[in-house]
């Protein structure tokens, strides 16, 4: 069994990954760690746990009791933690915060399966990409294999409110939320940076901008994105290239027919299609930004590491009806 440790269990993605692991084939959770929450049951906390077990948070960090950690701190906390805490060499660590993915001054490897397998089954430490970022990325990628990205590429992604995690905002309580839509950081999301960086890895070079404008939606959880991309290449070309680029990927599929949220809430599949008009093409692609935008994208990275079946866990039915 891997033994499991989670820093920041407390919060949205604590509280999924706690889910997953709990009916993880080769998984056990050592520790769940919350000092805020210290001996409190799990289950008191993220109550849809209620009766699946007894386990509670601890304060205690026993790093040497453990096969790999998992970071569900907020953005700039790991990078902070590492600074004033050891943990030891032989342990792995996945982040999902944001301090590690952008390359550079450090080994951690970005975790994105469908164009880093090669580099994450021999990984130490993983940066585990973000949400918005997997949802454009997986659209895009295809295209930028094909060399496409040549002109400005217009984006509009838009997120559930567990995408603002658990603490409560202005922007997230229900009174708001409801019956209501927002769009936040337009152009300047901090995720364009990864974004920007696997498209360069993937096409060589990206001169074009990624016009992206993230909107708050009225739902809990899921991404849909669309990205509309300026190109004469044929129609039958493009969807040939997607669906080659995804042929084995393990989550990630090509649909023929449009698709909906709904088919990717409580998985970690991300689904995407591709609509061909007269010198552009619209792509659609949809996540669950808590499962594939965060931890099942994160058991997906810890089944890689230790070499076990890549699926092992999240074999997930949509929650559509």
């Amino acid at each position: 069994m891997i033994k499991v440790g989670i820093l920041g269990a407390a919060g949205y993605t604590g509280g999924e990954l706690i889910r997953l692991l709990l009916n993880h084939p080769e998984a056990e959770i050592v520790f769940a760690n919350s000092e805020s929450n210290a001996g409190n049951l799990v289950s008191d906390v993220h109550e849809g746990l209620l009766g699946d077990t007894e386990l509670r948070f601890t304060s205690e960090m026993p790093f040497d009791q453990v096969d790999v950690v998992f970071f569900c701190f907020g953005h700039g906390k790991s990078e902070a933690f590492l600074k004033e805490h050891t943990i030891p060499a032989s342990v792995k660590i996945i982040d999902l915060a944001q301090d590690f993915r952008i390359k550079g001054g450090h080994d951690y490897v970005y975790g994105l399966p469908e164009i880093n397998k090669a580099e994450i089954v021999k990984a130490q430490h993983i940066a585990n990409p973000g949400c918005f970022a997997t949802a454009i990325q997986v659209a895009l990628l295809p295209a930028a294999k094909m060399g496409l990205l040549t002109e400005d590429v217009a984006v509009n992604a838009i997120t559930g409110s567990t995408g603002a995690g658990q603490k409560p905002g202005a922007t997230t309580h229900f009174s708001w939320r409801s019956d209501n839509l927002s769009i936040y950081k337009a152009f300047s999301h901090q995720h364009i940076a990864e974004i920007r960086q696997s498209l360069t890895q993937v096409q060589g070079s990206l001169n074009a901008s990624i016009d992206f404008i993230p909107y708050r939606g009225n739902f809990a959880r899921g991404i849909f994105c669309t990205a509309v991309v300026k190109t004469k290449a044929n129609t039958e070309d493009i969807v040939a290239a997607y669906k080659d680029f995804y042929k084995d990927a393990a989550f990630t599929h090509y649909s023929d027919k449009s698709i909906d949220l709904k088919q990717v809430v409580n998985t970690n599949k991300a689904l995407v299609h591709v609509d061909c008009f007269e010198g552009k093409i619209l792509i659609t692609s949809a996540i669950d930004n808590l499962l594939k935008g965060a931890v099942g994208q994160a058991v997906q990275n810890m089944n890689l590491l230790f070499g076990i079946d890549e699926t092992a866990g999240l074999r997930l039915k949509a929650s559509a009806f």
